[in-house]
């Protein structure tokens, strides 16, 4: 008797159990299904890259608070501008040359300060909104319209620019080579502020 219980114990680790054998053949059906389940070309760090939730895990307020940060920069950056632009429009009228300037220039120069004026209305106008509807929790609201304004008062400041720059140019030179390089900035700068935003928009926006 244990000479037999010898062998059997001795015969035991010569192969794998049949649990052993079973949970290997589980694996490697497991390994086959998901080599077989996953596109050829893929790795596995793609298939974590696709699984990967996008965009930021916040709530509607916080991405409101976000979004009107950022928009405050936005805001601080083309006030500068129009604001120092609208400040040299009203000195001008005081000086001496003005009054020997055309008729034309003087329309021009009359648009121009409108325009000015209507930008900074625009660009100023964000911070009225969101001071008058502060506390009402209405904050994504106030995004929405703040960046509308935003929207509008760079368009009036694109024009005020030009306006000013056809004034410039047209007391300067006295030439009719003027409106083709008011032109040129014109396309110039509908490249850098809305051209290239949008191309970008729609190339790489999922």
């Amino acid at each position: 008797m244990p000479e037999a219980e010898t062998g059997q114990r001795e015969d035991r680790p010569r192969g794998a159990s049949d649990e052993e054998r079973a949970g290997g053949s589980r694996g490697r059906s497991e390994d086959g299904a998901e080599r077989a389940e996953r596109p050829p070309g893929r790795s596995g760090d793609q298939d974590e890259r696709d699984a990967r939730p996008r965009g930021r895990s916040e709530s509607e307020d916080e991405r409101a608070d976000r979004q009107w940060s950022e928009l405050v920069q936005e805001i601080r950056v083309a006030q500068t501008g129009v604001q120092i632009l609208f400040g040299f429009l009203l000195t001008v009228v005081f000086t001496p040359i003005f009054q020997d300037i055309s008729e034309t220039d003087k329309n021009i120069y009359i648009l121009t300060v409108i325009l000015g004026s209507t930008a900074t209305g625009a660009l100023i106008g964000p911070v009225s909104f969101h001071r008058i509807v502060s506390g009402r929790r209405i904050k994504h609201k106030a995004v929405t319209w703040a960046s509308r304004l935003t929207f509008l008062g760079l368009v009036l400041l694109l024009a005020t620019l030009c306006s000013a720059l056809l004034l410039v140019m047209r007391v300067v030179t006295h030439d009719s080579f003027a409106p083709w390089l008011v032109a040129g900035v014109f396309a110039w700068y509908l490249l850098c502020w809305f051209v290239l935003p949008f191309w970008a928009r729609w190339k790489h926006t999922d």
